[in-house]
């Protein structure tokens, strides 16, 4: 035998399946990343490199970006998500992969046959100096023009998790926004799943959860008040949530406190998002869950049916009729099944000019889906816009203050024209996300007397 080939071999093997490092946290152009090596940023948290999926049943690699010093491997973003390099980059159609810098179009993901998997897609006017893409202690990859400009960034093209520092929101004139997209299959599969969650393109007030196209779970609607940072993990923790209201963006971010935990929201393959903190102390180290929405079944779009309220017993949350209304069949509603809601006990009369109209309070509400914004309305106003029109089931009024820049309406008079959907009444496991107290909704009822909804 050959010692001498054998022992270059063996070093040569040895050498491939070490990974590498990057020298610091810069790509530029002539300077690939290849398998085996990755992309570390200036502070350790965050590396960049290829990875293959845990319990997957393939060898496919993808381009992805993980938490550097946590074990098992963590992804927070991942690039070529429908166009894995299949095989592990060892078949003759698609092999050794690298990520480069190009000097005009950004970053551009390919096999070793050319084949382009994945690219930022962007223009890079040629310069004396080079662009460059860095790593974030953040977990954001940016892509830096010579003078420092942000060209792209990852944080604008998020997948299933949501870091500090990042925004979920829409742009008021594109109605485009980011978008957290979950994986198709748990560990196994990064490819774009069944559900999404992200800013309302409608109304731009609220968020939800998608499966495909359908919503499936929904937040309250913004009222222009600060959210309320909560503290969590035994104290350890701070979140800090906050909807920023911009010229041309709405979009909702949050941070954490100092010395906290690594956290982060993730949307699993089966529709939840769900808020987890790292805990590294003594014993098994691992992701702690928060809180998650939703939680319950009646938490899900629309449970309860039109009219139908998702109420949070002492027992269990549950299905009720708001106040004025009864189950459309008793029957179903005895046995669990609320999708047909409530009608009305009493129809509501039609005529004159509204003066007659009577509104019961409903407090501590999520308002419902399915509203038409009525701008610049005092509270007077609003209240007369529903009680005038016979389509009018309900309004509710909030004054956004200074949330939003001097040219917009600062007011916020919402109408129903129809059933009411998806409603609930604000209950405890809404705190840890930022969210108390509720709205009051103004219901329009027939003739009998108004009484109190939710005795203290």
């Amino acid at each position: 035998m050959n010692w001498i080939a054998f022992n270059y071999l063996t070093t040569a093997i040895f050498l491939l399946l070490l990974p590498a490092c990057v020298a610091d946290d810069q790509l530029v152009p002539g300077k690939p990343l290849s398998i085996g090596s990755t992309v570390v940023s200036n502070g350790g948290a965050f590396a960049l490199g290829f990875f293959s999926p845990t319990n997957s049943t393939s060898s496919n690699l993808y381009l992805g970006i993980w938490y550097n010093d946590i074990s098992p491997l963590t992804l927070v973003w991942v690039a070529n998500r429908g166009t894995p390099v299949k095989d592990g980059g060892h078949g003759s159609s698609s092999s050794a992969p690298s990520l480069t810098l190009s000097n005009s179009s950004g970053l551009v993901l390919a096999d070793g046959d050319g084949r382009v998997l994945w690219t930022t897609d962007i223009t890079i006017i040629a310069a004396n100096s080079p662009a460059v893409a860095v790593l974030m202690n953040t977990g954001n990859l940016v892509v830096r023009s010579p003078n420092g400009a942000t060209l792209w960034q990852s944080f604008d093209h998020p997948t299933d998790t949501y870091l500090p520092g990042m925004k979920i929101g829409i742009n008021y004139r594109t109605r485009a926004g980011e978008r957290l997209l979950s994986w198709n299959d748990g560990p196994g599969d990064p490819s774009p799943g069944s559900f999404s969650f992200g800013g309302d393109p409608d109304t731009f007030l609220q968020l939800f959860i998608w499966n495909q196209s359908r919503p499936y779970w929904r937040s309250p609607v913004w009222t222009g008040n600060p959210i309320p940072s909560q503290l969590m993990v035994n104290g350890t923790t701070v979140i800090y949530l906050s909807v920023v209201d911009a010229d041309d963006e709405i979009y909702l971010s949050f941070g954490i406190s100092d010395r906290a935990p690594r956290t982060r929201y993730v949307l699993t393959n089966s529709g939840k998002l769900q808020v987890l903190s790292w805990d590294g102390g003594d014993g098994a180290s691992e992701w702690s869950k928060l809180g998650e929405l939703p939680k319950y079944e009646c938490e899900h779009y629309g449970y309860c049916g039109p009219y139908g309220y998702c109420y949070y017993s002492e027992v269990a949350p549950t299905c009720e009729c708001l106040d004025g209304f009864e189950p459309r069949s008793k029957e179903e509603w005895s046995n669990g099944r609320f999708s047909r809601g409530c009608r009305r006990t009493e129809e509501l009369p039609c005529g004159g000019d509204g003066g007659d109209a009577v509104f019961l309070e409903m407090q501590g509400m999520q308002l419902p889906d399915k509203f038409v914004r009525v701008r610049n309305k005092t509270f007077h106003e609003c209240a007369a816009e529903c009680a005038g029109d016979c389509s009018c089931t309900a309004y509710a009024y909030a004054n956004l203050g200074g949330s939003g820049s001097a040219r917009k309406d600062a007011t916020r008079c919402l109408v129903w024209l129809g059933e009411l959907i998806d409603t609930q009444k604000v209950g405890p496991d809404w705190v840890p996300w930022g969210i108390v107290g509720g709205e009051t909704l103004y219901l329009k009822a027939a003739g009998f007397t108004v009484r109190a909804i939710f005795p203290s």
